[in-house]
């Protein structure tokens, strides 16, 4: 006899790959139907972005196409992002699931171009995201939005001024470049830039959001402090390139999250190596290689991704549209959707471990 308890049986072994727990234990598996041989479900993935999407669906089918009387199987997916665990000396943010950080030891290594792209692909994958821009000294990321010449709104509310994010390609974003004149330098001792990032956290109308990623400036100083005292973190990226001295300041990097208490999601080697235009067959390691995965090992820490140099990536930057949306099946945005799933993945196991 074909029936719901039946059904649940079979997709009782089918796990989570990331997970590795059964579905059905995870109550991922929802509104289930029987109609004569017809057998339908919605299957609640962690996160809108996962890899593993269509291995998950295919799994659940064979398994349920095996009972007697089943004819075909409707799945339909959607997901719910699972909330960060709260800590009782952090104050959260309403409305937001996961808080991480892209962050550097060092300048230069594309940690900017990174966190665009990694948000908008998450916006593309069915993500709401938000991006705050915390390089205060120098902002970038409106420019790499296409948002360098828009105004924000400030909105008065009975807890004090309320700043309306500006929003592109699906993404939520603050940035000190809003609130400032186009030269204007950002002359501000670090009690000044605390108070700005806190406000970039706590006075925005984020909404809800799955993520919120802080795009953070080079360093290990008050910014990155800040921020790791201030709010639950879901965990960090740290952006290298394969080059010795960039490797050097990203372990420091590393470690001061690591001694903070945040958890450290992966690396991601920038700028792995150049494929010319004239020539996309051909790679050259113009920075070294294999720095970041040894980095990764020695660390013992996931290498989430290695993306290429490629002149659309800058082009792309400078023209206000991430290589994600300009040429999604370059090399580069390829590997940086790739990572983005990665970080994703990884955010929902810590928060369901």
């Amino acid at each position: 006899m074909l029936d719901v308890n039946t059904v649940l049986e079979v997709l009782r072994p089918v796990q989570d790959p990331e997970l590795q727990k059964s579905l059905v234990e995870l109550n991922m598996i929802r509104n289930l139907k029987i109609q004569g041989g017809e057998v339908s479900f919605t299957l609640v993935l962690t996160t809108p972005a996962c890899p593993l999407r269509e291995f998950i669906v295919e799994d659940c089918q064979k398994a349920v196409k095996q009972l007697p009387g089943v004819e075909t199987v409707v799945v339909d997916v959607t997901a719910e992002t699972p909330q960060q665990k709260a800590l009782p000396d952090r104050q959260g943010i309403a409305g937001v699931k996961n808080i991480l950080a892209i962050s550097s030891g060092k300048g230069g290594v594309g940690k900017s171009t990174v966190a665009v792209n990694v948000a908008v692909a998450l916006a593309q994958m069915g993500a709401k995201v938000g991006l705050i821009d915390a390089d205060i000294y120098g902002p970038n990321d409106p420019t790499m939005l296409g948002l360098a010449d828009v105004q924000v709104m400030v909105q008065q509310s009975p807890q004090g001024e309320i700043l309306e994010p500006a929003f592109n390609y699906g993404v939520k974003l603050v940035s000190m470049a809003f609130l400032i004149d186009k030269d204007q330098p950002v002359i501000w001792r670090g009690p000044m830039l605390n108070g700005i990032i806190r406000q970039f956290l706590y006075q925005v109308n984020w909404g809800e959001l799955d993520y919120l990623l802080v795009d953070m400036p080079p360093g290990t100083g008050d910014a990155q402090l800040t921020l790791a005292q201030a709010v639950p973190m879901s965990g960090v990226v740290i952006v290298t390139t394969p080059q010795l001295v960039s490797l050097l300041d990203s372990r420091k990097g590393l470690k001061m999250f690591q001694q903070l208490g945040v958890s450290v999601l992966g690396i991601v080697e920038n700028m792995s190596y150049f494929i010319p235009p004239d020539a996309p067959e051909k790679k050259y390691d113009i920075f070294g290689s294999g720095g970041g995965a040894k980095t990764a090992q020695e660390l013992d820490v996931p290498l989430l991704g290695a993306i290429p140099l490629e002149m659309p990536v800058r082009e792309g930057g400078d023209a206000g549209v991430p290589i994600v949306i300009s040429d999604p099946n370059s090399a580069a945005a390829l590997e940086l959707t790739a990572i983005a799933q990665r970080i994703a993945g990884k955010v929902s196991v810590f928060a369901l471990t």
